[in-house]
Formats: C-alpha cells, sequence, structure tokens
C-alpha cells in the first residue's frame, strides 16, 4: 500500500506474535505469528476497515496500534514513532462487550465524566456540560444521565462506550468488533453514527469486524487479514 506523506497512521513492516508455554512456566516456550510485515497507511479522518477471520489478527493489530503489545517493525502516529501507550490519549477503542466496558453499579453521567476526572479536565460545572454535549453527540437523551446500564438497550449501551471513548478528544478511534453484538437496526444506526462523527470531529476510525458488508458500506478503505498459516 502506497505511504502517503499526510497520513495520521503508518505501519511499516509490522509483525506479531504470541508466546505461550506448554505445561505452565516451566514448559516449552512456544510462539505462534500472528501478523507478518503488515504495512498500512492511514488518512486522517478516514474510515478504514480490517476484516478476516477470527484468529487472523484484527484485534492483535489495534493493541500494537494502541502500544500495548510487544511488536516488530514501526508504527508512526500523527507523525511520532509509537513508543508504548500513547498518554495523550490521541487513540481510544470501543469494545464489542458493553457489558465489560461500563460499570453496572455507576449512573451513565459518571461513567461519562470518569475520564475527565481521572486526568483532572475541568471544573465540575464544566465536565458536566461536557457530559450533557457527549450525550446529544452519542444520540442519547439527557435524561439517560441518571439511568444505570441494565436499564439501557444494546445500541444504548454501545453509543455511551463510544461516548466515554470520546470524552478526552481522541484524534484516532478503534472499534472493534461494534456491532455484531446487536441486532441489525441498532447496528446500522451505530455505522451511522460512527459516519456522522467522522464528519462533525474530523474524527479517524478504524473499523474492525468479521461483517464484510458492514465494511463496505461503512469504510472509505479496508483490508482483509488472513490467518498466518493461509
Amino acid at each position: 500500500m502506497t505511504e502517503s506523506p499526510n497520513s495520521i497512521i503508518v505501519i511499516r513492516s509490522l509483525s506479531a506474535a504470541y508466546v505461550s508455554r506448554s505445561f505452565g512456566w516451566f514448559g516449552k516456550k512456544e510462539i505462534k505469528p500472528v501478523l507478518k510485515n503488515i504495512n498500512l497507511n492511514i488518512a486522517p479522518a478516514e474510515i478504514f476497515g480490517l476484516t478476516g477471520e477470527s484468529g487472523c489478527g484484527k484485534t492483535t493489530l489495534a493493541r500494537c496500534i494502541l502500544g500495548l503489545i510487544d511488536y516488530e517493525g514501526e508504527i508512526v502516529i500523527d507523525g511520532l514513532k509509537q513508543d508504548g501507550f500513547d498518554p495523550k490519549h490521541n487513540i481510544q477503542m470501543v469494545f464489542q462487550d458493553t457489558a465489560s466496558s461500563l460499570n453496572p453499579v455507576k449512573k451513565i453521567g459518571w461513567l461519562l465524566e470518569e475520564p475527565l476526572v481521572m486526568h483532572r479536565l475541568g471544573a465540575k460545572e464544566q465536565r458536566i456540560q461536557k457530559v450533557d454535549e457527549m450525550l446529544a453527540r452519542v444520540g442519547l437523551d439527557s435524561s439517560c444521565k441518571t439511568r444505570r446500564v441494565h436499564e439501557l438497550s444494546g445500541g444504548q449501551k454501545q453509543r455511551v462506550c463510544i461516548g466515554r471513548a470520546l470524552m478526552l478528544q481522541p484524534k484516532i478511534l478503534i472499534a472493534d468488533e461494534a456491532i455484531s453484538s446487536l441486532d441489525v437496526s441498532a447496528g446500522a444506526q451505530i455505522l451511522n453514527l460512527f459516519r456522522e462523527l467522522r464528519s462533525s470531529l474530523g474524527l479517524t476510525i478504524i473499523f474492525i469486524s468479521h461483517n464484510t458488508a458492514a465494511v463496505e458500506y461503512l469504510c472509505d478503505r479496508g483490508v482483509r487479514l488472513r490467518n498466518s498459516n493461509e
């Protein structure tokens, strides 16, 4: 894939493997290649699709971009070489499993405000205003602030997850199988929300899915990863 000087993400010759041991810590070390010699470039405000069968390395590539696992090769993000997890939070991730992403004890307003509190961003009044703005941006009524996770539909929960990921104003959002647990109608609404967010925020989105129809509908470009043994 030809590299553009305006790319917000550039991946060069990236390879990654899982390391495991048979029979516990003292067993023989086994190395299973997952990604081999990946080269990609993603433009600012592009929705880029990653598809492929289970085990082909889609989520592994996302974790490499986030700086969560070791790899060989080079990743450049917004002109800077990636070196571990991004402390500026320019990249955030939305997962398939909303149940494990959202604390069921807390109210939705608190869940959205928490990232701002953790990073000491803004006074209380400013944080509340940002929560209200984010609820509107992701298509939720302000009354959701006082509700808990179990009171929301699957689509509403995913909207909360997306809103929470955007509270720190990242430049890049990675959506990992974000619609796979939703029905067709709710999934289509989330895809349209991603389009709206790209348009309104100039957001770069990496959309990971085994659903090739969804990738073709949403994404400007995309690649299909193959299992390392293919």
